[in-house]
């Protein structure tokens, strides 16, 4: 029985390996069609392979069988008895680093590869600050082509080693490191008989028995209304209802509850979830919130408990991740995005660059480009509801879209001195 999904996201620097263990992760559990492989063991002996390049199962462009690199995310879908798997298989060059936000930003766990004659490199360190900057809550970090340092325990061990202390100081909750060779499918889906040394899981295994089914319970409910429902109908004249992806927590009848931006309050009347009234709710369900006053709400508005309610501001400072090609500078006028509601905006400043390779700051960097990450400060045109990024990764998250074309710009999280 399927039980749960977990989404991961896999980095890694060039030539260690990724797209090759991901392919044997997806051979190995059976999750590759009987054309899929046909296709590959085809492409294989064209490029004068005798064996199948498992590698070329992900990485799907042209140009990227061509150069044998990952330049896109690439989500895949599989599954095994105990788990659905949604994988983001991310690139490795550095100039991709915003690709790996994107797979990452909604991921329960990243796994960051290494190959075991090179030990921890500056990606390595790049991928794990990514990991640490968008709370990313489990790291795997896989040693990879250990079959080409004689399944050595001491290489393996003095990557662990280092990788643990360096991630310790990133505030990473939680890290595993595994020994593997995805070319020979060491600890990939199957224990090794090479590392009979090793005593913890295979990935799989791992993937399959991580925990990430978090109690609803325990984050604080939040519910942006995308959508107000009046019907206006003879059999329905007064109802009203704020139909929405519940964000985080719980939601009940009878709750006492406040709507942002403008502050009034009132009580849970009614849920409605496909079509049935329910007495609690939670996320990520969507639903239909009826409440027991008449308030002027709409699209963007959020509805909160009253006894936990997030600041309203419209000064955001904010850690971003800039994602477009176009530099962002100090005095660009945005939009910003944030759940369901879009307003306008100003970058008032951009205070600091971060470099990941040692997460020191560079002040006043002037301005942006694509895969920097740094700090900025934005004034919205509306004050909006926010929590910290550290508090919730969808309440503290938001866009900055360029109002002439739509394009994204960057990604932000918002700093915990805005909660």
């Amino acid at each position: 029985m399927i039980v749960d999904t977990l989404r991961f996201a896999t980095a890694g620097s060039v030539d260690d390996g990724k797209s090759t263990l991901v392919g044997r992760l997806l051979h190995d559990s059976k999750s590759v069609l009987a054309d899929q492989l046909e296709a590959v063991e085809a492409a294989s002996q064209r490029r004068g392979q005798e064996a199948p390049d498992l590698a070329l199962l992900t990485d799907g462009l042209r140009a990227e069988r061509e150069q044998g690199i990952t330049i896109d995310v690439a989500y895949r879908y599989f599954a095994t008895p105990k788990r659905r798997f949604i994988l983001a298989d991310t690139p490795g060059h550095v100039q991709y680093t915003r690709n790996m936000v994107t797979g990452a930003s909604t991921a329960d766990l990243a796994v960051v590869l290494v190959d075991a004659r090179n030990g921890v490199v500056e990606q390595t360190r790049r991928h794990a600050a990514v990991a640490a900057l968008l709370r990313v809550p489990h790291v795997v970090l896989a040693v990879n082509k250990m079959d080409l340092v004689d399944y050595a325990e001491p290489v393996f061990a003095a990557i662990a080693e280092e990788f643990t202390a360096y991630a310790a100081s990133l505030g990473i909750p939680e890290i595993t490191i595994i020994p593997v060779s995805a070319l020979a499918g060491d600890n990939i889906v199957k224990p090794s008989a090479n590392m009979d040394w090793y005593g913890g899981p295979t990935v799989l295994e791992h993937l399959e028995t991580v925990s990430v089914v978090a109690d609803p319970s325990d984050d604080v409910a939040r519910f942006p209304v995308q959508y107000v429902i009046r019907p206006q109908t003879a059999e329905h004249p007064d109802y009203r209802g704020y139909a929405g992806q519940i964000a985080s927590g719980v939601l009940r009848v009878g709750d006492a509850v406040t709507v942002l931006p403008s502050g009034r309050t009132s009580t849970i009347e009614a849920i409605d979830a496909l079509g049935q009234a329910v007495d609690v709710a939670w996320a990520p369900q969507s639903v239909t919130v009826r409440l027991a006053d008449d308030i002027d709400i709409s699209r963007g508005d959020l509805i909160t408990p009253t006894d936990a309610v997030p600041s309203v501001t419209q000064d955001i400072e904010a850690t971003v991740c800039h994602v477009a090609d176009r530099p962002l500078k100090a005095g660009d006028r945005v939009l910003l995005t944030h759940t369901t509601r879009t307003v306008k905006a100003v970058v008032k400043n951009i205070p600091s660059r971060l470099t990941l390779d040692d997460l020191s700051d560079h002040p006043a960097p002037g301005e942006l480009v694509a895969n920097d990450i740094g700090r900025v400060v934005v004034r919205t045109a509306e004050p909006l509801a926010l929590d910290a990024y550290a508090d919730s990764r969808r309440t503290g998250s938001f866009l900055l879209i360029d109002p002439a074309d739509g394009t994204t710009l960057a990604a932000g999280m918002t700093r915990p001195s805005d909660g």
